[in-house]
């Protein structure tokens, strides 16, 4: 895989805490990372990325709610 380039998120606090991290790949894949681990390493698409962040927005997924 070539070297990715991460991103923190904008939401992160910055600090010693735990921040959400970004990389876009060639593929066209997007891959996450939690500062704290970062050898765990999700990967999606930029579709599938963008419906789970509405969802979360938008409070249709989470505790509670049916599936």
């Amino acid at each position: 895989m070539p070297r990715l380039i991460w991103q923190k998120s904008s939401f992160s606090t910055g600090g010693e805490g735990n921040c959400v991290e970004l990389a876009a790949a060639v593929s066209g894949r997007i891959h996450l990372r939690e500062s704290d681990r970062p050898g765990d390493i999700a990967t999606s698409t930029p579709t599938a990325l963008a419906g789970l962040l509405h969802m979360l927005k938008d409070g249709s997924w989470g505790p509670g709610q049916d599936r």
